[in-house]
């Protein structure tokens, strides 16, 4: 299929483009700052149907992964870039979709599995998930993440598209030996003896193997029955203390530091990130997903862990 992945220039982007042109298929990268790839990119501003809209008629699916990176302090210009990269270029995907003479027939929409709130009890599933912003005591940072990702799914909800199926991807952290992704920053943490228990650890970290999540999109793509709010994340979330050691096992380090609330809120401040991303209790599930017959290659972390790690190594030396 001829499948546009507008945004589709960052890490995780990248890993979707990589794996989607070698299974055969004709990749149109939508961007910002047009750049030389493996694949087809064609330039667009995120907030204007112009030329690149015509790249929508005739092809299978629009993957929309567009918007601002979230590893950032969240000042206000962060966050009105954050909010409105993602409005703006959703609403704009919308507007040429339904502008389009023979439209895609899926809309697979970028969301995130932070929409759910912050539990240690019982996983957040698409049926029985809890969906945060209302947790007591829950920092600012926290309820301004919630609060973009449902208006990010209303402002593509928003629309009427009758020939298109509508997919909101409520993604966990997509793992990938690549530099400057997660895995290969918390990996650097391990390799420097800093990779210990986050606070205190107790908080879930959901996750999700980069071979599944590209085989989450295929099925995604493939299974008509499937519309609406989808988690993509491993079956079996985990503590973070777990997490972490689980990590330090597969690349063969004996200690790592652990980091308390205060140090991690220091450190974020240098890194000019936010202490969300590790605190925030994930424990996330992919029910739809596993009704609807699929099957994870790399269900548990410490199995993608070695993974990972024998890769970055390879990738590496």
């Amino acid at each position: 299929m001829k499948l546009i992945l507008p945004g589709g220039s960052g890490q995780v982007g990248t890993v979707l483009a990589r794996a989607l042109t070698a299974g055969g298929h004709e990749v149109v990268v939508l961007s910002r700052r047009p750049t030389p790839a493996d694949w087809r990119v064609a330039p667009w501003d995120g907030q204007t149907v112009g030329d690149w809209a015509a790249e929508l008629d005739g092809a299978g699916a629009v993957i929309n992964l567009a918007g601002r990176s979230v590893n950032c302090r969240y000042n206000a210009e962060h966050r009105r870039e954050i909010l409105h990269s993602r409005l703006d270029s959703t609403r704009t995907i919308g507007q040429a979709i339904g502008q389009s003479s023979s439209p895609p027939r899926v809309w697979l929409q970028a969301s995130t599995a932070t929409i759910y709130a912050h539990r240690y009890d019982a996983p957040n599933d698409e049926a029985i998930g809890i969906l945060g912003g209302d947790e007591p005591g829950a920092p600012d940072t926290w309820r301004f993440s919630i609060d973009v990702a449902k208006r990010w799914e209303a402002a593509a909800e928003s629309f009427e598209l009758p020939s298109t199926r509508l997919v909101l991807m409520r993604s966990a952290i997509t793992m990938s030996p690549d530099r400057g992704g997660a895995f290969d920053v918390l990996l650097g943490l391990v390799r420097r003896g800093l990779g210990g228990t986050n606070g205190d650890g107790r908080q879930y970290v959901s996750w999700v193997h980069e071979d599944d999540f590209v085989r989450a999109i295929n099925w995604l793509m493939e299974h008509d029955e499937l519309s609406g709010a989808v988690n993509i994340a491993s079956p079996h979330p985990l503590p973070n203390a777990e997490f972490m050691r689980d990590l330090r096992r597969a690349w063969g380090a004996r200690v790592g530091l652990p980091s308390t609330n205060w140090m991690l809120e220091v450190g974020a401040v240098f890194l000019r990130t936010e202490t969300e991303l590790v605190l925030k209790s994930r424990r996330v599930t992919p029910g739809r997903l596993l009704e609807s017959g699929f099957t994870f290659r790399f269900p548990d972390w410490s199995q993608a862990a070695n993974d990972l790690c024998r890769r970055w190594r390879a990738g590496n030396q």
